[in-house]
């Protein structure tokens, strides 16, 4: 992951909100999807859980306020810091650290019912050996049966695709216009992100640029690194199932008992 991945968001912590039509409305639509999936393959309705990239929390607080207990951790410490006044702000309370997710022992909390790896997160880190010290390193924080929960873009589809230009988003707020899009530059299984939020001012038009690195991470080698880590019973869940805007995959650390298999049915 690096320096440039920690650059890309804490450049990007303070203006992250503004490439959501309305920020609140999606942490709220978020956990209404991300929830039901939790509580069924947890067992439970107030599950722990470490969401190990939490960024400036949107799924954080969303599970928070629907009743998880939550810890949460991210490379930027712009973004944990961000994440904590949001937080404070809603008057919840959640223990927050900054941490790599290769480096999860730094974080003292330990045998939680899921850690959760939301918004395309896994393929900042661009190498299988990093992946799968990650997918270690995150197992060595569940308890026995406890789940891996990710949520990342369809690689395998992508691959062979190749787009270019994410569409942009127009939103409107406070009488002001505001328009986001994305530009991809490939490079074999790479690709540079780059997000530019273009907003109208009193003074005319101003654009921000944020630039990043990602893998085009394909199921089959983080099937393989979660084999690897110890993980069974690994499930793709669709969006058109799911209705979330990303493909999910969820996992049980260890082998299988009766109960988590259940889950897992």
């Amino acid at each position: 992951m690096g320096e440039s991945v920690e650059a890309f968001y804490d450049d990007l912590a303070e203006s992250y909100h503004l490439m959501f039509e309305n920020w609140d409305q999606s942490i709220a639509r978020q956990a209404a999807l991300i929830g039901p999936l939790l509580e069924r393959y947890t067992g439970k309705n107030s599950a722990y859980v470490l969401d190990c990239a939490c960024g400036i929390g949107t799924q954080t607080i969303g599970l928070a306020q629907r009743g998880h207990i939550l810890v949460g951790s991210d490379l930027s410490k712009s973004a944990v810091a961000r994440a904590k006044t949001e937080a404070r702000i809603r008057d919840l309370d959640v223990t927050f650290h900054v941490a790599d997710m290769r480096k999860l022992s730094t974080i003292p909390e330990t045998g939680f019912d899921a850690v959760l790896v939301a918004d395309n997160a896994l393929p900042h880190v661009l190498s299988q050996q990093d992946l799968e010290e990650a997918t270690v390193e995150i197992a060595a924080k569940l308890k026995d049966s406890g789940i891996l929960m990710a949520t990342l873009r369809d690689y395998d589809q992508l691959l062979s695709t190749r787009p270019t230009v994410q569409e942009p988003a127009f939103y409107e707020q406070d009488g002001k216009i505001r328009f986001v899009h994305q530009v991809w530059q490939w490079h074999g299984e790479q690709y540079a992100i780059h997000i530019y939020l273009t907003l109208e001012t009193e003074n005319g038009w101003s654009v921000k640029h944020f630039s990043s690195l990602y893998r085009a991470l394909r199921r089959s080698d983080l099937n393989q690194a979660l084999r690897s880590a110890g993980f069974t019973n690994i499930r793709w869940l669709e969006p058109d199932t799911t209705l979330f805007y990303q493909p999910i995959v969820v996992a049980i650390k260890g082998g299988l008992n009766t109960s988590a298999d259940e889950r897992l049915r």
